[in-house]
């Protein structure tokens, strides 16, 4: 694994989106990238579905 994560993505990184499948997979596709889970997902309301936040952030090689 390098220090920098692949096709110019940020070491740091919040998805967000609706609570579906959707939305998992994009997280699952960040971790098979090499990004780790940063603390827990928030979640809310907002009246019509629920809406999830998830960091994630890019592990540097002194984190090994």
């Amino acid at each position: 694994m390098t220090d920098q994560p692949p096709d110019g993505l940020p070491r740091y990184r919040v998805l967000t989106g609706p609570d579906d499948e959707t939305f998992c997979r994009r997280v699952s596709e960040a971790l098979n990238l090499g990004f780790r889970l940063h603390g827990s997902p928030a979640v809310t309301f907002n009246g019509d579905r629920v809406i999830v936040a998830q960091a994630l952030v890019w592990p540097s090689s002194a984190e090994e």
